[in-house]
């Protein structure tokens, strides 16, 4: 038999009625079940996003590199022809050779250092704001269960 209570007339005693304007036990823990599976997906979304921009820094410092590597090679080619230029022909030829590969070595230069600042503004590969993210979203979720 259904009981009345402080509720409503309702057959199990912890729900509450439409009747009062609020709502069952059960559709509370549904709400929150679903808020909860929305701030799960949204901190993924959020650690996705952290992690290809990431990535991009990965690639750029990675081309850098290999650029500085290419240009390194390239330096020391024209180290080698102004070498042989210089023992070969008289002084204008190597002079300019080692001009040359003195540009070349402040290209390769700044290749690296630019670079390494890319690599090293990408590291860790880890999506910080979004870990700092869900410890405050379990924080939070653990207070309110407190109360």
């Amino acid at each position: 038999m259904a009981e009345t209570g402080r509720y409503g007339v309702t057959g199990d005693r912890g729900a509450r009625s439409a009747e009062d304007g609020g709502e069952s036990v059960g559709a509370l823990v549904h709400r929150a079940s679903q808020q909860l599976s929305e701030l799960v997906r949204g901190e993924m979304r959020l650690a996705q996003a952290e992690m290809v921009e990431k990535g991009k820094r990965y690639g750029k410092g990675g081309g850098l590199f290999g650029g500085a590597g290419l240009f390194g090679v390239l330096t020391l080619q024209a180290l080698i022809a102004a070498a042989i230029a210089g023992l070969a022909v008289p002084l204008p030829v190597w002079a300019a050779a080692l001009i040359v590969t003195g540009v070349l070595a402040v290209i390769t230069a700044v290749l690296a250092l630019t670079g390494r600042k890319q690599v090293g503004r990408a590291a860790p590969p880890m999506p910080e704001r979004t870990v700092e993210s869900v410890k405050a979203d379990v924080s939070e979720i653990k207070e309110s269960a407190r109360r």
